[in-house]
């Protein structure tokens, strides 16, 4: 599990995928999940909303067609942060799509062209991200750039091989 420095309460201080929830493991996909999670622990804003307090521990994961975030705390204090993936599938389709297409254009396209693919790959992986964040809404209090994180992690577990 990786671990960011302590400070602020309202915040994941651990993060770890289910790699049993991971089908496919390429370079790129390694290295996506390793700058997320980096930029995550660095810093973050995730507060349960009527729960208890942080830093928490989080493990996300998929069951059938959920995403699971498994969050505990000290003191042995537990919850489950359960939500459908339906909202999220076209999103993360798109995004793994227009992803195959960047990968291949940073191997010899013209720099407009992968500027362009870059923009639209950004579009996505925000709509995403505000699609996880409205989601969480309810029971977990977590701004942009967290979303964004979490986002990038829950299309990892989505990869299928």
């Amino acid at each position: 599990m990786s671990e960011a420095p302590e400070t602020d309460a309202a915040r994941i201080a651990a993060i770890r995928l289910d790699e049993r929830s991971i089908v496919r493991w390429t370079p790129q996909v390694e290295h996506e999940r390793n700058v997320a999670v980096f930029d995550l622990l660095e810093e973050n804003h995730f507060a349960l909303k009527d729960g208890f307090p942080g830093p928490y521990e989080v493990e996300l994961s998929l069951r059938e067609a959920n995403v699971v975030l498994d969050v505990r705390a000290e003191g042995g204090r537990q919850a489950e942060v359960i939500l459908s993936a339906r909202p999220l599938r076209r999103v993360i389709k798109d995004y793994f799509m227009i992803c195959e297409s960047y990968f291949d254009a940073i191997k010899g396209a013209s720099p407009n062209r992968i500027e362009a693919i870059d923009m639209a790959r950004r579009g996505l992986h925000d709509e995403g991200s505000e699609i996880l964040k409205d989601a969480l809404g309810e029971k977990v209090g977590l701004d942009r750039n967290t979303a964004r994180r979490l986002f990038t992690l829950v299309c990892v577990l989505h990869l299928r091989g």
